[in-house]
């Protein structure tokens, strides 16, 4: 690589963590004063404006989004880079999962809208609820899940799977006790990564789960995410201070969520 180029790349690299250190530096400074211990009130109310529902209502959120979606994703994977021979079908799944990732997530959610929410035409008539903001979720979540699953399959040595076959294994058991295992990794970034995209969703959610401030009871209830409340807070102009509060809570949020998962991998690893 020659110098200009090694400088660019360097120069680039450095204004993207500026960048991101400004960003992340101004949110805290206008947040953390903010932070009072009506924030983490189980009720919200029109004076404490609490994340604690929203909190809770993210985290059931993620659960169920991922358990609609990775057997989906994991299994499509397996299909594609083991059992699919058909090189036209396969190139069309890549190219709809692109196109799939590439969709707006505002368009996601008035999908979500019309198919999950209201009655109208085709609809499930399902209301403003978790579960309807969730299979919107899945759907979203679903191309991500697919494609960064079958790479990871992709990069296993094949010379694994054949010793496998050659000591009597079906091709069944070679999958899950060797191939997926040597994929873990990949497999979990991917899941890390569509677990991001949860937690940071927005406009999707408000067309399909609502914007009501309470801990659901089950999943046909209306609930409100983090991001959905930072959001609101915001647009409401009533409570921008708690807004940005709201924020650095996400943002630790966010942090424990990969902590947490960076532990999980590790251990799946047998690191």
């Amino acid at each position: 690589m020659t110098k200009p180029y090694k400088y660019l790349i360097m120069f680039l690299t450095y204004l993207g963590f500026a960048i991101s250190g400004i960003i992340i530096a101004y949110i805290i400074i206008k947040g953390v004063p903010n932070i009072s211990p009506g924030l983490f009130s189980l009720k919200y109310n029109s004076e404490n404006v609490s994340i604690m529902p929203s909190v809770i209502a993210t985290l059931f959120t993620i659960i169920i989004t991922l358990i609609i979606s990775l057997p989906v994703g994991i299994f499509t994977a397996i299909y594609l880079s083991q059992y699919a021979k058909n090189k036209v079908f396969i190139k069309l799944v890549r190219f709809s999962t692109e196109i799939l990732s590439s969709i707006p997530s505002i368009v996601y959610g008035l999908f979500g809208y019309l198919f999950f929410v209201t009655k109208q035409g085709l609809g499930l008539g399902m209301g403003y609820s978790m579960i309807a903001g969730s299979l919107t979720l899945a759907i979203m979540v679903l191309p991500t899940i697919i494609r960064t699953t079958e790479e990871a399959i992709l990069t296993v040595n094949p010379l694994q799977a054949h010793a496998s076959l050659a000591l009597g294994a079906t091709k069944i058991q070679t999958i899950f006790k060797v191939v997926l295992p040597e994929a873990m990794d990949g497999i979990l970034g991917g899941i890390f990564l569509s677990t991001g995209r949860i937690v940071g969703e927005s406009a999707a959610l408000i067309y399909t789960m609502g914007t009501e401030p309470q801990i659901p009871k089950a999943l046909g209830e209306s609930a409100r995410s983090l991001a959905v409340h930072m959001y609101v807070l915001s647009s409401e102009g009533l409570h921008v201070n708690e807004a940005y509060a709201t924020a650095v809570l996400l943002l630790v949020f966010v942090l424990v969520i990969n902590y947490v998962s960076t532990k999980i991998s590790k251990k799946l690893a047998g690191n």
